[in-house]
């Protein structure tokens, strides 16, 4: 008889979650997890980042207090304290998510599991090492004991891991990916981001705050090119008026050491840019590595992501597999409604997951948050599309708060009026996504978001506010030209 009902390889945001499901689900679940419970999200990602912007963001108002007649002298910031924060907030974080783990009763294994059979594994004890640039922070140590695990199911959770790039003097000191720039001690008088999508725009963010003189090198024409272009284009915007350097359609061809780094940059205007640190945010890549996957027969496609449906099933009897390593979205909410959706399959429910409503969210300053279609993929879908804006300069809370730069855009049909997409730079961005999102989630109409009653005054009044400019009624703006 197998040890576990359920089994699952990683204890990220959807790992963690699969096993609370399969717990109430009244499954035996175990976890294997080789390093803090929590994943890339909570150690290395959404929380730490977060937490250091929010200290960046508290230091900016600091300095400009004497706009709302408040007199500060002397800010200033202690990086080292601000570290000592984020290690603060992860500890609390992970260990409540351990909490909740041993509340539900799943059986947390430590260690790396490496597969020797399609739904039986081993486990090989870990020690913790020194940040390694693309490859794992807790590695197996050679003789460590070994453990064998069974389960009449999988779950594959073992997330992401940053990407290299394959350029000369990627691997020279000074040159860290989104994980390494955790170790960095103090603030870089001069960085180089390459990337401007999500990643690098937020660490470009942070620094700047903390005055670094940034550049950002990005190869598509705007930053964070996932985005809908109008939002792309207002970041740049607001990143070139706080300082920062943008070279967008451009990329870099070598990085080499010269009093610190020099960075060659070709495109638009080919340049050599000194720097002091270089990090690389250009995307992920999957975190199967030592897995075994070939041994189990999992398949997976030409990124080396695992291919699942949309109930998370692999290719193999008994083994499924969420998050990051399915490579559908790589964003923690994602993982954890898969994870939701994989054990509740397991435990014999009729579970789907729908990916047609994802909201993102960027933590520039200003934020950034979208869900659905842009306007050009909604055109190249075939719609035909009305495209609603409504400024934050236009919204009383905004005023009064501060912060007036930015716009919501809403995207919709042109014959029902029905919401295709929402996108949002501004404040408090990725707060009010959500009502885009539900929005989104019920076919509601222009229509019916004016119509809704939003409290006053709010941020969240731009919602309806954008709705009526969509339905050419806008009350707080002048009126479009006809």
């Amino acid at each position: 008889m197998p040890e576990f009902d359920l089994l699952v390889i990683g204890g990220g945001p959807g790992g963690y979650v699969a096993a609370i499901r399969g717990a109430q689900r009244g499954l035996r679940v175990g976890l294997v997890e080789k390093e803090r419970p929590g994943g890339v999200c909570l150690n290395w990602g959404c929380i730490p980042t977060k937490a250091m912007l929010r200290s960046a963001e508290v230091f900016h108002t600091l300095t400009a207090a004497a706009e709302f007649g408040v007199y500060a002298d002397n800010v200033r910031f202690d990086f080292a304290a601000v570290r000592q924060r984020k290690d603060g907030v992860v500890k609390e974080l992970t260990d409540g998510v351990a909490g909740l783990l041993k509340a539900n009763g799943v059986t947390v294994i430590e260690g790396h599991a490496r597969f020797v059979g399609p739904t039986t594994v081993e486990v090989h004890e870990t020690g913790a090492s020194p940040i390694f640039e693309g490859g794992p922070r807790y590695a197996a140590a050679p003789g460590a004991p070994v453990r064998q695990v069974s389960a009449q199911d999988v779950i594959v959770a073992t997330g992401s891991v940053p990407a290299l790039l394959p350029i000369p003097g990627a691997d020279l000191p000074g040159v860290v990916t989104s994980d390494g720039a955790f170790g960095l001690t103090e603030v870089p008088r001069r960085l180089v981001v390459i990337g401007g999508s999500a990643v690098g725009a937020e660490w470009a963010s942070l620094f700047a705050t903390f005055g670094s003189q940034v550049t950002v090198v990005e190869l598509q024409d705007r930053l964070v090119p996932l985005e809908d272009k109008e939002i792309g284009d207002a970041l740049g915007r607001s990143f070139r008026k706080r300082g920062i350097t943008v070279l967008t359609g451009a990329t870099v061809t070598a990085i080499a050491q010269d009093d610190g780094l020099l960075v060659s940059v070709a495109g638009p205007k080919p340049q050599d840019i000194p720097a002091d640190v270089v990090l690389v945010g250009v995307g992920r890549r999957p975190n199967t590595a030592e897995l075994g996957l070939d041994v189990a027969g999992i398949g997976t496609d030409a990124r080396g992501f695992i291919e699942v449906d949309d109930q998370l099933r692999t290719g193999v009897e008994h083994v499924y597999a969420i998050g990051d390593v399915t490579g559908r979205a790589l964003l923690a909410h994602v993982a954890s409604h898969q994870g939701l959706t994989a054990a509740d399959v397991i435990a014999g429910h009729d579970a789907h997951i729908d990916y047609t409503v994802i909201p993102a969210a960027t933590f520039t300053h200003p934020e950034i948050a979208s869900v659905g279609l842009t306007e050009a993929a909604a055109r190249a879908a075939g719609h035909e599309v009305i495209t609603a804006k409504f400024p934050f300069a236009a919204l009383g809370r905004a005023k009064t708060f501060g912060e007036t730069e930015g716009i919501m855009k809403i995207v919709a049909g042109q014959q029902h009026r029905e919401v295709l997409g929402v996108h949002i730079i501004g404040p408090s961005a990725s707060d009010l996504i959500t009502e885009g999102a539900l929005a989104i989630y019920l076919e509601a109409t222009l229509d019916e978001l004016a119509d809704t009653i939003h409290a006053h005054p709010t941020l969240g009044e731009i919602g309806m506010e954008t709705a009526l400019a969509g339905l050419g009624l806008p009350v707080h703006i002048a009126p479009r030209k006809r």
